[in-house]
């Protein structure tokens, strides 16, 4: 059966088995309130709960609903799940949003009003009014906002995240990001369009725990700067110039002193440049590694993810 579609739901759902059921409940509510045309896609990213049966599950008890479940062979990351969303969503706008109900779909239908209220709006981001969580990682998070905001092309906005609304255009502009390695918020800021902000109050998770511990926030941070700014590759270019200088106050500084008839250990000299040349070229390869590492992933054409199963209220 087909359908017209005006709002999609994305979920990327990993581990969500206790949330998803809630989620879709909630979600129900909100937007019979807005439209009867929306649909909701669950994206599976290679759960190893029970998500998918519970998914299966909500799939069979509501054949009245314009359901999607997309199941990954495996877990391929967020990023990977939100585009296997915004390939499936036929809605004329399309919300990402986790599965948790820390994001309610009530803002999702707030930004889907919004976007019938100004025309000239083209995609709607939700900013957190208040974080909560630790100060360290909202400090990390701010420092990490502010840095790649002075080295990237684009602006970025701190504290906005991937839950947002996206006109179509702005749907098919990001699709059209042909990227390995993806950074949605670099991306979305990319494409352009005009973008609104609005605030949300985040809420307690209705179950399970964060996916997002420190290690896993530090590899997405590396992975936004090396994805949308080539600074880092000029750093080398600096570094040799601060050693080529260093080197050569070090040769003034201990000629004066020789002038002076003191003592200058040559072996001190020689160990402390040995140590900062040693240093400086190790951080210079570890750059181009990541520079290269990304480079060697993409040439390999590998598809993002892999869909091991996909159920839709459109089959047959």
């Amino acid at each position: 059966m087909s359908a017209t579609i005006k709002h999609s739901l994305v979920v990327p759902c990993y581990n969500e088995e206790d949330n998803v059921a809630a989620f879709l409940a909630a979600a129900e509510a909100a937007m019979d309130g807005y439209t009867a045309d929306y649909e909701i896609v669950f994206v599976n990213d290679g759960s190893t709960d029970r998500t998918q049966q519970e998914l299966d599950r909500l799939f069979e008890a509501h054949p009245q609903l314009h359901l999607q479940i997309i199941r990954f062979s495996r877990n391929f990351g967020k990023e990977a799940a939100m585009l296997a969303g915004l390939r499936a969503a036929k809605g004329e706008y399309v919300t990402i949003i986790d599965a948790d109900l820390q994001q309610q779909p009530e803002i999702a239908v707030k930004m889907g009003r919004l976007l019938d209220e100004k025309p000239e709006i083209d995609m709607v981001a939700a900013y957190q009014n208040g974080r909560k969580e630790s100060k360290y990682i909202e400090w990390c998070k701010e420092t990490f906002y502010k840095v790649l905001n002075r080295i990237t092309e684009v602006e970025i906005i701190p504290d906005a995240s991937d839950f947002r609304t996206l006109r179509r255009p702005v749907v098919e502009a990001v699709l059209s990001m042909t990227e390995y390695h993806r950074f949605s918020k670099g991306i979305f800021s990319w494409v352009g369009y005009t973008t609104e902000s609005i605030p949300y109050e985040v809420q307690e998770r209705k179950a399970g725990q964060t996916k997002w511990g420190f290690w896993k926030l530090l590899r997405y941070a590396a992975n936004g700067i090396v994805a949308y700014t080539d600074v880092p590759l000029k750093w080398p270019v600096f570094m040799s110039i601060v050693m080529l200088i260093a080197a050569a106050l070090t040769a003034i500084v201990s000629l004066i002193l020789l002038l002076c008839g003191q003592a200058v250990p040559a072996s001190a000299w020689v160990a402390a440049l040995v140590l900062l040349l040693s240093s400086a070229l190790s951080f210079n390869q570890g750059v181009l590694g990541l520079y290269l590492g990304k480079v060697h992933t993409q040439v390999k054409e590998r598809p993002i993810y892999i869909v091991k199963e996909k159920r839709s209220y459109e089959q047959d």
